[in-house]
């Protein structure tokens, strides 16, 4: 599905155990779970993983933290310096408190909190998280957390992840936004996901999207297409791409990450509209 080329020019900074066994992989993978069955799986799919991951470079959450820097990341929890000192460079001590009696974890004296920090493609976090995915995988990663990041692991676990949060359903909208809320929760990095989304479609191409004329009766769909989407200040369907239809084209293209642009493929099935 993907070529060894394609995951080098998408993932260079990938240790050679995690570009090999993502290609040997990922078809069967993609397979099993859904990605392959349309681009906008596949692409936000590669997109997200990109992101999390540092392009498959970031093994586990680094808890190594100054005690500046952590009244900057944590700062309910840690609102001065002197109530950041006592876990300033102790990364299990500050990993069992930060995260303790949430996502499953028990508290701090359990040790999960450290134990199921943020690993692997997706920075799956918690005990929880890594029971139900793992469950989803056929991986017991509460035993074993670290195959969450084991190159011959590492993109079951993200796959059984995306299945966990339901995001190929999502995906098959077109909307990127919307699935970065699913799987991160907010919008967390978004400018990073945009940027990985463009690269993702500059890398993995296929067909090129067909652009389409803007006839009056294609265009009435997009306007209110684009109406549901929120975008009132388009005014009536009318047919005509003037100047409020453009601005909220291009607005609805870049928060969607499709790239430049009118009317083509790839913006009538983010928007859900079938046209010869």
């Amino acid at each position: 599905m993907l070529t060894k080329a394609q995951i080098k020019t998408l993932f260079p900074r990938a240790n050679t155990a995690h570009s090999d066994n993502f290609f040997s992989l990922h078809g069967a993978l993609f397979t099993e779970f859904g990605i392959s069955q349309n681009l906008f799986r596949l692409h936000f799919f590669l997109a997200q993983i990109g992101h999390e991951s540092g392009g498959l470079s970031i093994e586990r959450e680094n808890m190594n933290y100054s005690a500046k820097r952590m009244t900057e990341v944590w700062p309910s929890r840690f609102p001065t310096i002197a109530a950041a000192a006592p876990y300033a460079n102790s990364p299990e001590k500050l990993g069992n408190f930060v995260y303790a009696n949430r996502n499953g974890n028990g508290p701090p004296a359990s040790g999960d909190g450290f134990r199921y920090r943020g690993r692997g493609y997706v920075q799956l976090t918690g005990r929880e998280a890594y029971r139900d995915v793992g469950g989803l995988s056929a991986l017991n990663l509460v035993v074993d957390p670290d195959m969450v990041f084991a190159p011959a692991h590492a993109l079951r676990v993200a796959l059984g992840f995306w299945k966990w949060k339901g995001a190929n359903a999502v995906c098959d909208t077109g909307d990127f936004e919307a699935v970065t809320k699913k799987v991160n929760g907010g919008k967390i990095g978004w400018k990073d996901r945009l940027a990985w989304l463009d690269k993702v479609r500059r890398t993995v191409v296929t067909i090129p999207a067909r652009k389409f004329q803007p006839v009056p009766a294609l265009v009435i769909l997009v306007q209110k297409a684009l109406r549901l989407k929120g975008y009132a200040a388009i005014g009536a369907a009318d047919g005509i791409i003037g100047q409020r239809t453009m601005a909220a084209l291009i607005d609805y293209r870049a928060k969607q990450g499709l790239g430049d642009g009118v009317i083509d493929d790839l913006l009538l099935a983010s928007l859900g509209i079938a046209f010869p």
